[in-house]
Order: structure tokens, then sequence, then C-alpha cells
């Protein structure tokens, strides 16, 4: 399975890092300018952020992190050439019963369907099971995103709730998924 010397932030192609307030900010900002992007990694109104936005955004994300103690946010980079191609957060820690949710982006849609988003699952689900020792993990999905709902089904999440017609977009209502992860279940994977 997993021993001491698994690397917990680098993958096959990708790898985990901190925030680079300079650099990120700049290109997280022509993300927000992607409508689909926006709307498959968030369930709220999508709108263009500045650079400066971004980082103001950036700053308050990390004062929670500092604060609140129940975040994990890595920006998912190439490892080839340090490139920014996505983030990944793991959220809403409940401490006390070991449950928290994630959250998974890739940006810019040349970087979509290249096995990324996989990988850098793996990678947060093994930080969240053997390095966090979380029980269970959960992600929200809309039903509009059929890459996500194949992406969590692929890592053996189960479908758990289903929130009928809770969003609207573009005068349409679609559900909400919320699909949960075991530690044992993951466990199990990891050992087949």
């Amino acid at each position: 399975m997993f021993d001491i010397q698994t690397q917990l932030f680098e993958g096959q192609d990708i790898r985990f890092g901190p925030i680079d307030h300079e650099k990120d900010a700049e290109i997280e900002s022509r993300w927000t300018h992607d409508s689909e992007f926006m709307r498959l990694m968030d369930t709220g109104a999508a709108r263009p952020l500045s650079a400066a936005m971004v980082k103001k955004q950036y700053e308050k994300l990390e004062k929670q992190i500092e604060e609140e103690k129940n975040i994990f946010h890595f920006m998912i980079r190439t490892k080839a050439d340090d490139r920014l191609i996505g983030k990944a957060t793991i959220q809403w820690i409940e401490w006390t019963n070991g449950n928290a949710f994630l959250r998974l982006g890739i940006g810019a849609a040349e970087d979509r369907c290249k096995g990324y988003g996989t990988q850098a699952l793996q990678m947060l689900l093994r930080f969240a099971f053997a390095e966090l020792n979380l029980f269970r993990v959960s992600a929200v999905v809309p039903e509009y995103n059929a890459g996500a709902i194949a992406l969590v089904q692929k890592c053996g999440f189960v479908q758990e709730v289903c929130r009928r017609k809770s969003l609207e977009r573009d005068g349409r209502r679609w559900d909400l998924y919320v699909y949960g992860l075991l530690n044992d279940e993951w466990r199990n994977q990891a050992r087949g």
C-alpha cells in the first residue's frame, strides 16, 4: 500500500504546491473569464475576477486556513514546467467525526481530459486518508458536470444524496449530487 516513502505531493505528471500570489493570480483570473470552468467548479454565480480580486481571495483563504485549521488548499502544477493548471482543496473538515469535503478543478480547457484531474484526486484522497486520517470525504457535483461524476465514480465514490432541482442554469433546473468515499473503501481499492 503506502509507506513513509510515498510522495504525498507528487503524481506522475503533476505536483501540489502553495499559492504564488504574483504568478497564480493572473492565471486564475483568466480562468474566471471562462464561464464553463466557473460553472463546473462552483455552484454559485459565475463572474470574471481581476488579478487583484483573486489576490484578495488568496489572502482571505490563507487567513482562513491559519485561523480555522480545517482547510488544506493546493495549487496543481505540471512537473515538467511548473505551470499552474488547477487547484485542489480539502475543506469543511469536521475533525471530531473525521469528515470533509473535496473540491478540485482544472482551469484551462486545453488542460482538461489529460488525466490531470484523476492524478490530482488520487493525490488528494491519499492526503485525506493516509495523512489526515479522515474517515469520510464527500464531493458535491452538479448533474451537468458529467466529467466530475465519471471521475468520482472511477475513484470509488458512491452517490449518497440527490438534492433535486436545486440549481438553475440558463433557464433549466439541475440536480446536485453529493458523493462519498470512506477511508476503508479507499484502502481496499488501493490494495486491490
